[in-house]
């Protein structure tokens, strides 16, 4: 169990029965995603140096929310309207900070800002603006429900069937018979499925399970989660369970993921025996990582236990392994995350050095932090550019690495 939510055991019934943490503001339909943060992860035994660095982590918190709630705009939305990912990222953020009093009603701005995410609710009843259906609305969904808003239950359910509408199934309906089935892509222009779409709506639809509970007529838009642990699978350097022709059988990339089969945005390397293989990087591993947790995959799966192998021997918080500083924000948020899912404290390095990754990144993540409370990657690549974007990944990750401390 991970902090009341399951990852071994049958699959079928997992997926559809009720979270164990419920709303009761929500007629216990919605899962409390809070309590992945409040209970289950967090050593009842705080060392002196724990005590001292959650204080520290909560200071760079509190730092980077009070930049970003500067940067809200009239309107309620951040950085650009029509990408409402930008406003539920920050939004997310500051839901999700340690110090909040979640008692008390939300502030009007805030409030104000998810009536305005509600706003660009579509016919189909995805949650975007221009385009990138899938990634608006997986983000739009998680902000959401961290809000708590009963009002927001029949959104949020119209949401969950736009994601599960966007699982892509090529050839005979229902069959495996093609490489990209099951997976999920941006949902605009960028046809096909991709890992970092796909694990942001997996992420989105297990949070979200509650809703469908003792509404049997939500069978019909139900994901295929078996096909999205296919799909994933064939992400994965894994010779055992991945046929594809891209998959090497050399130890160094054993268990890492790329992009999406055949693709990987870290480009090709030469392998010692000639053979050409596609280069692996830390976020896509992370977020493969999450992806099999969503789906419920079994722990011991030895697909579980390959990504965790090849993230420790590629343990990095100086570069986003594989791309150096690009997407480095992106995966400190889904490093922060997947550890913390995963019950990883510490990692083993090639020279038998044990090493704490939450102290690591935390100090990694303050020594980053402007002075006027932001982060922004000099590398624009994935739009880590626009310092809002990169603010809320490094608050998220912090605020993941507050509640493990």
């Amino acid at each position: 169990m991970l902090g009341g939510l399951p990852i071994g055991g049958n699959r079928k019934t997992a997926l559809l029965r009720k979270p164990q943490i419920m709303l009761s503001v929500f007629i216990m339909r919605i899962p409390f995603i809070l309590s992945i943060f409040v209970i289950g992860f967090a050593s009842p035994f705080l060392r002196a140096e724990d005590v001292s660095l959650k204080l520290e982590v909560q200071h760079s918190i509190d730092r980077g929310l009070a930049w970003l709630k500067t940067q809200r705009q009239k309107d309620g939305f951040w950085s650009e309207s029509n990408y409402p990912a930008l406003t539920a990222l920050p939004l997310a953020a500051i839901l999700l900070d340690p110090s909040r009093d979640r008692s008390a009603p939300l502030p009007k701005a805030i409030d104000d800002s998810l009536d305005w995410l509600v706003s660009l609710v579509k016919q189909d009843g995805g949650i975007y603006g221009k385009g990138l259906g899938n990634y608006n609305t997986s983000v739009s969904m998680m902000a959401l429900m961290l809000a708590e808003r009963p009002g927001d239950e029949a959104t949020l359910l119209q949401a969950r069937r736009f994601l599960s509408n966007q699982q892509q199934d090529y050839g005979i309906r229902g069959e495996q018979d093609h490489v990209l089935d099951g997976g999920i892509g941006y949902g605009s222009s960028y046809a096909h499925s991709d890992l970092s779409n796909t694990h942001l709506a997996l992420e989105a639809l297990y949070y979200s399970k509650g809703l469908i509970q003792e509404k049997p007529e939500e069978e019909a838009y139900a994901l295929d989660w078996e096909a999205a642990i296919a799909f994933v699978s064939k992400c994965q350097n894994l010779p055992e369970t991945n046929s594809e022709s891209w998959v090497s059988g050399d130890e160094s990339n054993r268990g890492r993921f790329i992009y999406f089969p055949g693709d990987s945005k870290a480009g090709e390397q030469q392998l010692p025996n000639g053979k050409v293989a596609l280069r692996s990087y830390g976020s896509m591993g992370y977020a493969g990582l999450l992806a099999f947790i969503y789906a419920d995959l079994d722990s011991k799966d030895p697909r579980m236990k390959a990504v965790l192998d090849w993230l420790e021997a590629n343990y990095a918080i100086d570069e986003n392994p594989g791309m150096g500083a690009e997407g480095l924000y992106y995966y400190y948020h889904t490093m922060a995350k997947a550890l913390a899912l995963a019950k990883v404290d510490t990692f083993k390095l090639k020279d038998g050095t044990a090493v704490r990754w939450r102290a690591d990144l935390s100090k990694k993540l303050f020594n980053l932090q402007k002075k006027d409370g932001s982060w922004e990657n000099a590398t624009q690549r994935w739009w880590e550019g626009d310092a809002v974007l990169a603010t809320s990944y490094a608050v998220l990750a912090l605020e993941r690495l507050h509640q493990g401390l």
